[in-house]
């Protein structure tokens, strides 16, 4: 294809739509094409397991093959080729087996993606939020898949959903509970990788983290898989090269089993938009375990290493084996710094804090009870989700500035770049801003909510609570819908809104669930605290 369409993300051209010959991402026509080929594979191969029942291989094929096609995660033709074999391949074997389970096997196995992009406004944009939200949610099941964690549950509505985005015959009553039923599912899903991490490493402990790198050998770690980190650790133990996080892995320092490696030493850089700058000539490997690569510049092609469904042209790939030894040797190779070096946040800061999961804030409930009662406390700020390139997200880091003195921010995903190297001081002892993870740690804040609700005997719309959120890729769709369908009202979004939502279901939305654009920083501020 010498022709794109894509409007899955927050930066699309013109606030409408990536057409022509790349996206703004760097994604080109020819990749985009494949993507859309695989996601109708992928309609094919829940079709297919309508009729038989599917495997753990099956269920594995459609959680890789919807991470694949998340904004960020695979620019290489190839890898998208081999996942769209796989795909037909699993439809093939249950093709071979459905006799057992129908009588009559359904027909089409195949579905053309391109056609929703030209369809109806109300259908193609509820379809949208189905089929955006299921990619973001895939990632989650995958992350929890690698450590071993699955729910039947949350597989077969995968295959659900997807048939439902490929109806060709549809209305918007009848999509709309999908929709729900996203957020919903997505939810448990959160729970399930939440259960995986902290099972696995550890409940999160608040954590000062470290901005300057040490002298010396090391790699940076980026992305948000952190059995990956686990495994490199592993590797690395002994050997002298130092590990630091970057982007998404920052939480990763407050659990205690991965915390516990000495040569886990900080974190590098801040968001992953400024990776091309920040990464321009570092004398070290850098390795990408899930999305948010950019497009690779020459300057430091040859030290980026890609694993999982992470692909790029040309780079090193370390395959399912999970040996490191490539990624070890490049960073003996180039040495690392001669001498230390300091490292600052967007703000000036030289140090960061992480690692306040629900666990952690829930053993202090009764002080955050206290406080408010006191006049201690009066709003919470939950000001989070992706970062971005495009201006305008300075909105964020002057609200948290802004924020009266007597609230505390809740804060996770990559979003906190913006103001997590802030000093704001501390509220009868806890710090004001609490960064509480990853994206899908919105489960914990989730929680924290209904608790202190639970605790003051109201809802949560009730609670002295506002939710900022910021977006740019899918994972941060699926988070969106997980609020609306706990009947969560309120939210400020920005720093545009969705290009595929339609007016009419933007309209329904605003009707709904008063979810408001973002305006200025004063503006909102005002009409937030009245």
């Amino acid at each position: 294809m010498s022709n794109m369409f894509c409007f899955q993300c927050e930066q699309t051209a013109k606030g409408l739509g990536c057409q022509g010959s790349a996206g703004v991402c760097g994604k080109q026509a020819d990749t985009a094409g494949l993507q859309d080929e695989l996601i109708g594979a992928l309609v094919g191969l829940a079709n297919a397991a309508n009729d038989a029942e599917p495997t753990a291989d099956t269920h594995r094929v459609m959680i890789e093959g919807l991470f694949t096609t998340i904004t960020n995660v695979s620019f290489d033709n190839e890898a998208v080729k081999q996942q769209i074999e796989k795909t037909e391949k699993e439809i093939t074997n249950l093709i071979s087996r459905c006799g057992d389970y129908s009588s009559q096997c359904s027909r089409p196995y195949g579905y053309d993606v391109r056609g929703l992009w030209t369809s109806d406004e109300d259908i193609r944009s509820l379809k949208s939020l189905i089929l955006f939200g299921l990619k973001g949610m895939a990632a989650y099941a995958y992350h929890a898949l690698v450590l071993g964690y699955t729910d039947n549950g949350v597989n077969q509505f995968f295959y659900k959903a997807m048939r439902f985005v490929g109806l060709e015959e549809t209305d918007a009553d009848t999509l709309l509970p999908i929709v729900l039923e996203t957020g919903h599912v997505n939810l448990k899903c959160m729970a399930l990788l939440d259960q995986a991490n902290t099972e696995t490493y550890g409940t999160p402990v608040p954590t000062k983290v470290s901005l300057t790198v040490e002298k010396g050998p090391f790699i940076v770690v980026s992305g948000h898989d952190l059995y990956d980190l686990y495994l490199l650790l592993e590797q690395t133990k002994e050997k002298g090269v130092n590990i630091y996080t970057h982007g998404e892995m920052l939480p990763a320092h407050g659990y205690p089993k991965l915390k516990a490696y000495p040569h886990l030493k900080g974190h590098f850089g801040t968001a992953w938009q400024n990776q091309q700058k920040e990464f321009e000539g570092i004398p070290a490997p850098v390795l990408f375990t899930t999305n948010c690569i950019m497009p690779v510049k020459g300057s430091y092609f040859d030290r980026v290493f890609t694993t999982e469904v992470v692909a790029y042209p040309e780079m090193v790939h370390i395959d399912d084996e999970k040996d490191f030894s490539p990624v070890i040797a490049k960073a003996l190779e180039l040495g690392g710094y001669a001498e230390e070096k300091k490292m600052t946040g967007i703000n000036g800061g030289e140090t960061v804090t992480t690692g306040f999961a629900r666990g952690t804030v829930l053993s202090v409930a009764d002080k955050v009870i206290d406080a408010v009662k006191s006049g201690d406390i009066k709003h919470f700020f939950l000001v989070g989700g992706c970062d971005g390139a495009k201006p305008g997200r300075n909105y964020y880091t002057e609200l948290v500035k802004q924020t009266p003195k007597e609230s505390i921010i809740l804060t996770l995903a990559c979003g906190k770049f913006r103001f997590n190297d802030l000093d704001l001081g501390e509220i009868g002892g806890l710090p004001r801003i609490m960064d509480m993870g990853q994206c899908n740690d919105a489960y914990s804040a989730i929680q924290v909510s209904i608790a202190l609700a639970e605790a003051f005997g109201c809802g949560v719309n009730d609670l002295p609570l506002t939710m900022v959120l910021s977006w740019y890729e899918q994972k941060a769709v699926c988070i969106l819908l997980s609020l609306l369908a706990l009947g969560i009202k309120n939210i400020y979004l920005g720093p545009t809104l969705p290009a595929f939502v339609s007016p009419n279901v933007l309209n329904l939305l605003v009707k709904e669930y008063q979810i408001s654009p973002t305006s200025t920083p004063e503006e909102d501020l005002k009409k937030i605290l009245g």
